[in-house]
């Protein structure tokens, strides 16, 4: 791990480095607090940092709450190194933001038992940000196929439907269905149709690209969300995933020639989400009733 070192003696500074890197730090070393505020709003900054507190330009306080006011980016934990000793000048540089401090002259003990300290704080910080990203995953993620699920990919099409309404644009859904799903489900069971939608999902979400979303909308039915997109070039895109889905699919089942048919809906100005998926809905039944594997657009 990095510490970064902010100390314009260059005696306590070559000190701290020494020790610093006798432990297996990796160790960055700067002198004024410009510096130190510098590299702590890197989008690499250090994860722990010795500040001094009396430092040219900036001083330590002025560093942690000037980070603590600014930083988006990982948490990074701020140890102060100080001679001064009065209660009242301690809890004022905690205030701004340090998360600890330890008194010049340092004892090599106390500041490594300290610096543990931090690094605990920040394996915790770790493991939570990792649980919340979990937690969100489930939460709009569908368990079977992993695309978003109907509640996520409806919100990002009011979301986008808000963007129009600010800036103008395009934007159309496609609303897709697997033909003949029910039959595969009855003939040959419900792993190998799951097998077959995992699939299915996995090839169209390759096609759509980073700015779409594509979601599961209900049983064997996918929708996707396209910023950006007018009415030809969602059909275009509309053919593409329907030869992609073609393609014959191993299942521990067998092997699969599915086929879907999709419905491609336009946003029309002052247009609800609920309009343009009926208008999807209505381009889907017609792909149906012209005989399935094909894409059809609202009128």
């Amino acid at each position: 791990m990095v510490v970064l070192i902010a100390d314009d003696d260059p005696v306590s500074r070559r000190a701290l480095q020494a020790t610093l890197a006798g432990w297996g730090y990796d160790v960055e070393v700067v002198n004024d607090g410009q510096q130190a505020l510098e590299a702590l709003l890197r989008e690499d900054a250090p994860r722990l940092a010795v500040l001094d507190w009396m430092m040219p330009g900036l001083d330590g306080p002025e560093v942690c709450r000037t980070v603590r006011a600014r930083s988006q980016g990982p948490y990074s934990w701020l140890l102060l190194l100080t001679s001064r000793k009065k209660g009242s000048d301690l809890i004022a540089g905690l205030e701004a933001g340090a998360d600890d401090y330890i008194k010049k002259p340092f004892d090599p003990g106390e500041l490594k038992a300290r610096l543990r300290v931090g690094e605990r704080i920040l394996a915790l910080q770790v493991q939570l940000l990792e649980a919340q990203k979990a937690l969100h995953i489930l939460a709009t993620r569908d368990e079977l196929t992993a695309l978003y699920n109907r509640r996520a990919v409806m919100e990002r099409l009011d979301q986008e439907l808000l963007r129009i309404a600010r800036e103008g644009g395009n934007l159309c859904v496609l609303l897709m269905d697997v033909d003949h799903f029910k039959h595969l489900n009855d003939e040959r069971g419900h792993q190998a149709g799951d097998e077959v939608l995992r699939e299915i999902a996995v090839r169209l979400d390759r096609i759509v690209g980073p700015d779409a979303a594509l979601g599961r909308y209900g049983g064997d039915e996918l929708i996707a969300v396209l910023p950006g997109c007018d009415k030809p070039a969602a059909l275009e895109l509309g053919e593409e995933m329907r030869r992609a889905a073609s393609i014959p699919i191993a299942t521990a089942a067998g092997t699969f020639t599915m086929t879907v048919s999709i419905g491609c809906g336009t946003h029309s100005p002052g247009q609800s989400a609920l309009v343009l998926i009926a208008h999807a809905d209505v381009a889907l039944y017609r792909a149906k009733a012209a005989g399935r594997n094909r894409v059809e657009a609202a009128p």
